[in-house]
């Protein structure tokens, strides 16, 4: 007689996804680094045969890599949650959960501007509404969490300031650069000036925090030597607040004649080119320092890491921001600028896309973290 064998327990019945243990936030940057392809891409003001095809295209590939690494890192909290809570208390994982925010925000944006030519309008809309409503949530706790697991948990010395400290501060600024293109599909009235003055005090708590961190990331330049190689390249993480300011006064200022009155309608427009030019001008002079810092590193012998996706995002937010200077002042330097920037950011995006994928085919991106010598904790 054969009997059958015991069950096993639920615990060991379910195999545990080893691939994901070591997938931390910072993935959210692949997300966020494609969606600003399609969207900078859709707002150029040169009319490029099949460009919006192709943003459209890009769009749609953000929205499948969102969805898959959600799903992934559900898997990563259900299987490996010791790895989660010690990327909690680590000071130099726990900044970029406030990529998870800028993911869903990035996305969202990306169904209103170029996502509508393949979804609709109004299921655009709903999709917007749905992301930008979870990230913007996640965002303001990123904002106030972080910042509070820094101070009363572990602490990094100031010696360890780097610029992925910024990384959860930027999230309220998407959300106040993008939150202006639901403005017109909310209920006329109340509604809609609720909407746009959310997303200027969103835009007052980004900033201002930015304000406080920046200094001390400078600082840590002048004073403390080089960054760890494989640190260089988020120094491009500063121009994040910068082009998305700038990208966000220019929304208000699209988005108020009709919503607030005078002369705050006005004033929105004279604000975002007296702001939005000597900001995109110091986003520049960065720029340049930190290409200067990037070669320097590359010399001696900077090989690729998840960090690289910091030349995508933040310089894709300098070209949705040359872009709004070129609708509020007219200009065509503004119009080069933009097509400049957005060659960088297309030739970054491919570099670090190949790289990952070939990262992740050969399994060495997944298969956990190697400790650089004198790098942060």
């Amino acid at each position: 007689m054969v009997t059958a064998a015991p069950p096993l327990p639920l615990t060991r019945g379910v195999p545990r996804p080893r691939t994901v243990r070591h997938l931390g936030p910072n993935w959210y940057a692949v997300v966020m680094g494609t969606a600003v392809v399609g969207t900078a891409g859709a707002g150029l003001p040169l009319p490029v045969p099949g460009l919006r095809t192709v943003c459209t295209a890009v769009w749609a590939l953000s929205l499948l890599l969102l969805v898959a690494l959600l799903a992934a890192r559900a898997l990563h909290w259900r299987h490996h949650a010791d790895q989660a809570r010690a990327h909690l208390l680590d000071p130099a994982m726990v900044p970029f959960y406030g990529c998870p925010a800028m993911a869903l925000l990035a996305v969202g944006g990306g169904a209103m501007t170029v996502g509508a030519d393949l979804i609709g309008t109004s299921a655009a809309v709903a999709l917007d509404a749905v992301l930008f409503t979870a990230g913007t949530a996640v965002g303001l706790a990123a904002a106030v969490t972080v910042p509070y697991l820094m101070v009363v948990r572990p602490r990094a010395a100031v010696g360890e300031a780097s610029p992925v400290w910024l990384l959860p501060l930027v999230a309220p600024m998407v959300s106040a650069a993008l939150g202006p293109l639901l403005v017109p599909h909310v209920p006329p009235g109340q509604a809609r000036a609720t909407l746009l003055l959310a997303c200027v005090a969103m835009f007052g708590v980004s900033l201002f925090a930015t304000l406080l961190v920046l200094p001390m990331v400078f600082a840590r330049l002048l004073t403390g030597g080089p960054l760890p190689l494989a640190l260089a390249p988020t120094l491009f993480l500063v121009l994040g607040p910068l082009g998305q300011s700038t990208t966000a006064v220019g929304a208000f200022a699209d988005v108020a004649p009709g919503v607030v009155a005078e002369p705050y309608a006005t004033g929105f427009g004279v604000f975002a080119v007296l702001y939005g030019v000597p900001v995109i001008g110091f986003a520049l002079l960065w720029c340049a320092l930190a290409a200067a810092y990037v070669v320097r590193a590359r010399r001696r012998g900077m090989g690729f890491a998840m960090t690289w996706w910091a030349f995508t995002f933040p310089v894709g937010t300098c070209v949705t921001g040359a872009e709004a200077l070129s609708r509020h002042t007219g200009l065509a330097v503004f119009d080069g600028l933009a097509v400049v920037l957005y060659a960088v950011l297309v030739a970054a995006w491919g570099t670090a896309a190949a790289h990952t994928v070939r990262g992740l085919v050969s399994g060495v991106l997944l298969a956990g973290p190697r400790p650089a010598p004198g790098g942060p904790r």
